[in-house]
């Protein structure tokens, strides 16, 4: 008796379970043998990986022209002037520090500009 209890559980949990991701939204497919199936639709993320990857590069491009234009002392120079200031400013000073993404990229413009 407890056995058909215990299978009882996992089948509602199990459908419960499916019964969620249904709500988010499905599609009908039809299987070879000619039985109408529901199955759940993947969750699109709301921004797109390709939208992120090129703001990521961007940004580390925009890094790179900025240490190349200034030097890298004079970056620094301007990244420790940001780390004085407000909360928001010191955010951005940590953000902006240089890393050797960019270090590597702004070598690789020389190189090219040169």
């Amino acid at each position: 008796m407890m056995e058909k209890q215990l299978e009882f559980g996992q089948r509602v949990s199990r459908l419960n379970k499916k019964h969620e991701k249904l709500s988010r939204g499905y599609r009908a497919t039809m299987r070879p043998d000619g039985l109408v199936v529901m199955k759940p639709q993947r969750v699109r993320s709301a921004i797109p990986a390709k939208v992120l990857l090129v703001c990521l590069v961007a940004f580390f491009g925009f890094k790179a022209l900025l240490l190349f234009n200034l030097g890298e002392t004079a970056y620094d120079a301007r990244v420790e002037a940001l780390r004085e200031g407000t909360e928001v400013e010191v955010a951005g000073a940590w953000i902006m520090q240089s890393d050797p993404v960019s270090q590597f990229l702004s070598a690789q413009i020389a190189k090219v500009w040169y």
